[in-house]
């Protein structure tokens, strides 16, 4: 691939992105290549977590302006809706992923952290929605996705005026988990990948599911969503391992096919 660096170590798959020319902005090709990368990760069972960073200084500077630029309304649709679809495949696919935000993040780069599971900032990461300077707004669906995570007067504050946020204050508003210091930052991405590959993975992509599904519905129905999740992972070898692991006082050994 040209734009990204794919590596995979003991169940853990790194994603970098790398346009270092675009400060790994998202254009076309990028967005074919992470497709590709993603539905490769998702068949591949050895594959139990998904780590995306950029190379450099930026983690995603957002969307390729000269390529929009360029684009009619119909074309844009289309580019628009190819990004979108492919966030939302990331933020729905049953494994699960980890942003390591290590710089800048502005506009698509943005949405792109908001539909990854955990969110771990470098303490010089920064965050901002630009697209009302340029007369535009977000498309990839961080109108959608920003709400739900800051709340709404919150976001649009931040579409509003495009400020720039940096990682302290995104993460006081609940963008990312955690700040890391520069030196820990990658030891501390990888700490966390590791402790989510040691468990069960059925059981981690049952959980991610239950909590999808009961994102936007009352508790009474949530709590038959969670029931039926629940119940199943009653037989699989993951749940007869742990039980198992439990009894006999010993740390569960997972399958990792």
């Amino acid at each position: 691939m040209k734009h990204l660096i794919v590596e995979k170590k003991n169940g853990i798959e790194v994603i970098t992105f790398h346009r270092p020319e675009a400060l790994n902005a998202l254009n076309s090709q990028v967005l074919t290549e992470l497709g590709e990368a993603v539905e490769d990760a998702a068949a591949d069972p050895g594959v139990r977590v998904l780590v995306f960073t950029g190379e450099g200084k930026s983690f995603i500077s957002g969307a390729d302006i000269h390529e929009m630029d360029a684009k009619t309304g119909l074309e844009i649709i289309d580019y628009s809706r190819k990004g979108a679809a492919l966030f939302r495949r990331i933020e729905t696919m049953p494994k699960p992923t980890i942003a390591a935000v290590n710089g800048y993040a502005f506009g698509g780069g943005f949405e792109f952290v908001l539909c990854t599971d955990i969110r771990i900032a470098h303490e010089k990461a920064s965050f901002r929605f630009p697209e009302v300077s340029l007369g535009i707004v977000p498309g990839f669906n961080g109108t959608q996705r920003l709400p739900k995570c800051v709340g709404m007067a919150r976001a649009k504050e931040l579409m509003f005026t495009g400020r720039r946020i940096f990682a302290e204050e995104a993460c006081g508003m609940g963008i990312v988990n955690r700040v890391v210091p520069a030196e820990q930052f990658w030891d501390a991405v990888m700490d966390t990948a590791e402790q989510i590959a040691d468990q069960s993975a059925s059981a981690i992509s049952l959980a991610k599911a239950a909590m999808a599904a009961g994102e936007d519905v009352s508790v009474d129905v949530g709590k038959d969503i969670e029931l039926g999740y629940m119940t199943a992972c009653f037989g699989t070898p993951d749940q007869l391992e742990g039980f198992a692991s439990f009894k006999e006082k010993r740390k569960a050994v997972f399958r990792r096919d």
